[in-house]
């Protein structure tokens, strides 16, 4: 575009803005890093500045006398006489449709996106309106970009939380095929126990995967899904063995997730296993939710036969009790233990990662 001759710019209103000198804010205007178009309150075109001229590709005589409308792509058109005219209402310094794209129209027919601030301006007895119109293309362009590389890269990582709980599973099934073949029953038992923490794990990475934020977890849609598989693995009688559930929404980040996905598998097998021999009734009590000091809890009751006096539950008196230990402690958590009336395992761990 030829160099803009400053010469040809129109003189400003002869009635003064405030501050008095008419000059000086034309001045203002015409050297201003951004488009600047004055209109008066019907939207004519009474000013606008050199940057106008080439973001928009109009000579200043081309616009001069117009109806703003000419810049407004023709889509927008019949709703901008309306905001308009609730600006004039309500005059006061703000941006143009806060929270909506806007686009503004080129000589050439090109649409460009634009962020827009009104500023009322009093001239004489009349309300003009002063827009400054800023041309973010290039932002909203690398923006867009930006947000189709993470929209990829969501997509990628569910994909991988897929894949790996489809190996899981196949790890999974080949142990529980491995156990049929088995006679041993206490063999048998153990083959068990390690399908249930497989398939724990596979469950985290199906809940992510599930997930619309494939970076953590929601607890209480794990919970259900291991206390549905545990019923089916150890054949829980619901009628003999009531399992109540206090489970608020708690999200964990997948590192902490895995290892208290493993925990909460050993607290429930440990409880379906042990608690209800000889065929005895009760109930199950699962509690998981935040503390006041954003910790983790997660605890496991019940009324059934409680733990044995000679259970050593500090050194990890069976690989379920080591493993809960070891992970606790990976987690920087502590463990709280009441043998009986009720028995419970009460773990409790930093939400986040200790810094």
């Amino acid at each position: 575009m030829k160099d803009i001759d400053h010469s040809v710019m129109p003189p400003v209103p002869s009635t003064p803005f405030p501050g008095g000198d008419d000059e000086r804010f034309g001045r203002v205007v015409e050297y201003a890093p951004n488009a600047m178009i004055l209109t008066d309150a019907n939207g004519r075109i009474a000013m606008v500045n050199a940057e106008t001229e080439k973001v928009f590709g109009y000579r200043r005589a081309e616009l001069l006398g117009q109806a703003i409308e000419m810049l407004v792509p023709e889509r927008f058109r019949h709703h901008h006489s309306g905001l308009r005219d609730s600006f004039v209402r309500a005059p006061g310094p703000r941006p143009m449709g806060p929270g909506r794209d806007l686009y503004a129209l080129r000589k050439d027919g090109s649409e460009f996106a634009v962020e827009i601030g009104l500023n009322p301006i009093p001239i004489g007895d009349h309300l003009h309106i002063l827009a400054a119109i800023v041309d973010i293309s290039d932002r909203k362009t690398r923006q867009e970009r930006l947000e189709k590389s993470l929209r990829e890269k969501e997509l990628l990582l569910a994909e991988v939380h897929h894949r790996v709980k489809n190996n899981l599973q196949i790890v999974y099934s080949l142990l529980d095929m491995q156990s049929a073949q088995i006679n041993d029953p206490d063999v048998r038992e153990m083959l068990r126990d390690s399908c249930n923490r497989v398939r724990s794990m596979a469950q985290i990475h199906q809940t992510l995967y599930q997930s619309e934020d494939v970076s953590q977890v929601e607890l209480g849609h794990f919970f259900d899904d291991l206390l549905t598989s545990l019923h089916s693995s150890y054949v829980v009688d619901i009628a003999r063995i009531e399992i109540k559930t206090d489970i608020s929404p708690v999200f964990l980040p997948i590192g902490r997730a895995v290892p208290c996905g493993l925990i909460a598998n050993e607290l429930l097998s440990n409880a379906l296993k042990h608690a209800f021999r000889d065929g005895r009734k009760g109930r199950i009590n699962v509690y998981v939710g935040e503390t006041e000091n954003r910790h983790i809890r997660i605890t496991v009751s019940d009324n059934g036969i409680g733990l044995p006096d000679d259970l050593d539950i500090e050194n990890g008196g069976s690989l379920g009790l080591l493993l809960i230990h070891m992970l606790v402690d990976q987690l920087h958590g502590t463990i709280t233990v009441n043998r009986s009336n009720p028995t419970s395992l009460s773990v409790e761990f930093p939400q986040m990662e200790p810094s």
